[in-house]
C-alpha cells in the first residue's frame, strides 16, 4: 500500500496562489504540480477565504523572525548571483521546454535548485503529469459544440450523439462531464436550476415587463470555454435593452468569486433597476445578492420551468463560441483573454444585430443613456 504524499504549507500556498492568479487552467496546473484539479481548487478556495488572517496583527515574535530572515538574505547574495547568471541563459516557456532546461550534471546547482529557479515542480520533471485525459478534453469540446447547436440535449441525447460520432462511452461519463461543464438541457421542466442550500428565494420580476431603456435590466450567466490544453469558465453581464456586454471575467474554477468580480466591474460603469440571474449557487451566494441589495438593485431570479428566462445571455454564448472560440482554439489563458478582449470590443462596437435594426449594441446603449430613455 503506497503512502499518501504530504505536502508542505509552502507548497500548498504556491499552488493556490498560481490558481488564484487565473493565468493557467486547472488542467495545466494539475500537470505541472502532479495534483488532482479538485485538490488545487480546494486550496485556492482556502487561500481566498482565509487570506485575510495573514494581515491581522504582527506579534513581537514575528518581528524577530523577520529580522533574522533579513540577516539571512545577506548571506544568500553570493549564491543568488550564481543562480541568476545561470537563469539568464534560460528562457522558460511550457513544461516540456522547462524539463529540457534541467542540467543533470551541473557542477553547482542541484536538480532541486534548478527546478525551483525555473518554477518547475521536481515531481513534474521526473514523472508523467497526471491530468484530465485527452479523450475527456476531446469529449468536452464535442459536447460543448453540440450543446451550443442543440441546448435542449440532455445527457441521454448527448450520449447517443457521441455514440454516432464513434465514441464508445457510457452515459455516466457524459453526465459527469456535462456536470463539470455546468451544462444541462434547456427546456421547460421541474427544477431547472440547482439552488444553493437555504438561499433566499427571490421572485421573477420580468414577467410581462416591457424593456424600454438601457440599465433597466441586466442579466448574467456562466459558460464553459474549451481550450487546446484544458478549459476555463467565462461569466458575463449583459444589458437586456441594448445587448451591450457591460463586463466579463474568466476563471479556472467554477466558484462565485469571479462572478462577484465581474459584478464589481459592471457596477463601476452604472447600475440597473433589476438584476436577473438563474438560481445557481454562484448567484444565490450571500456575497453576490447582498452586493446587489446594498446598491439598491432589485434581484430577480429565473423560476422553475422557465427555460428561456436568460435567453439573451444564451444567445451571447452562441455568438462568442461560433465567432471566436471555435475559430481560434486558444492554447493559453493569456491568448484566450486577449482574444476575448478583441471579440467583446467587436461585439459591442462593430457587430450589427438584427434585433437592434442592424445597429451595434454600443450605439443603442449610449444613445439611450444620453437621451434619457
Amino acid at each position: 500500500m503506497s503512502k499518501r504524499k504530504r505536502r508542505s504549507a509552502q507548497f500548498k500556498f504556491e499552488v493556490a496562489l498560481e490558481a488564484a492568479k487565473g493565468t493557467k487552467t486547472l488542467n495545466q496546473l494539475a500537470g505541472e504540480y502532479e495534483l488532482h484539479p479538485s485538490q488545487i481548487s480546494e486550496w485556492k478556495h482556502r487561500l481566498l477565504d482565509e487570506g485575510t488572517i495573514v494581515f491581522s496583527t504582527t506579534t513581537a515574535r514575528q518581528q524577530r523572525e523577520q529580522e533574522a530572515r533579513q540577516a539571512e538574505l545577506y548571506e544568500q547574495i553570493g549564491r543568488l548571483k550564481m543562480d541568476l547568471e545561470w537563469l539568464k541563459k534560460k528562457s522558460p516557456n511550457d513544461i516540456p521546454t522547462k524539463r529540457a532546461m534541467i542540467e543533470l550534471d551541473h557542477p553547482q546547482l542541484s536538480i532541486r535548485r534548478q527546478c525551483k529557479l525555473i518554477g518547475l515542480s521536481r515531481a513534474t520533471f521526473y514523472y508523467t503529469p497526471a491530468q484530465e485525459s485527452e479523450l475527456n478534453l476531446l469529449l468536452m469540446r464535442s459536447i460543448d459544440k453540440q450543446y451550443t447547436k442543440t441546448p435542449f440535449y440532455g445527457w441521454p441525447r448527448m450520449t447517443a450523439f457521441l455514440h454516432r460520432q464513434g465514441y464508445a462511452i457510457n452515459h455516466k461519463r457524459v453526465q459527469r462531464l456535462m456536470g463539470k461543464m455546468g451544462l444541462q438541457a434547456i427546456y421547460p421542466k421541474r427544477r431547472t436550476s440547482v439552488a444553493a442550500a437555504g438561499h433566499k428565494i427571490y421572485p421573477y420580476l420580468l414577467r410581462n415587463l416591457a424593456i424600454t431603456r438601457p440599465n433597466q435590466v441586466w442579466s448574467t450567466d456562466i459558460t464553459y470555454i474549451p481550450m487546446l490544453h484544458g478549459f476555463m469558465y467565462l461569466a458575463a453581464i449583459i444589458d437586456w435593452y441594448s445587448r451591450y456586454v457591460i463586463a466579463w471575467q474568466l476563471s479556472n474554477t467554477l466558484d462565485g468569486r469571479f462572478c462577484l468580480e465581474s459584478l464589481e466591474r459592471a457596477l463601476a460603469q452604472g447600475q440597473p433597476d433589476i438584476f436577473n440571474t438563474d438560481q445557481g449557487t454562484q448567484f444565490t451566494a450571500l456575497a453576490f445578492t447582498s452586493r446587489l441589495e446594498g446598491a439598491g438593485i432589485r434581484v430577480s431570479m429565473d423560476g422553475r420551468g422557465r427555460a428561456l428566462d436568460n435567453i439573451f445571455v444564451e444567445r451571447l454564448w452562441r455568438s462568442v463560441k461560433y465567432e471566436d472560440i471555435y475559430l481560434h482554439e486558444y492554447a493559453t489563458v493569456h491568448e484566450l483573454e486577449k482574444g476575448l478582449e478583441r471579440y467583446f470590443e467587436f461585439y459591442n462596437d462593430e457587430r450589427l444585430h438584427q434585433s437592434l435594426s442592424y445597429q451595434v449594441p454600443a450605439e443603442v446603449h449610449f444613445a439611450g443613456l444620453t437621451a434619457g430613455v
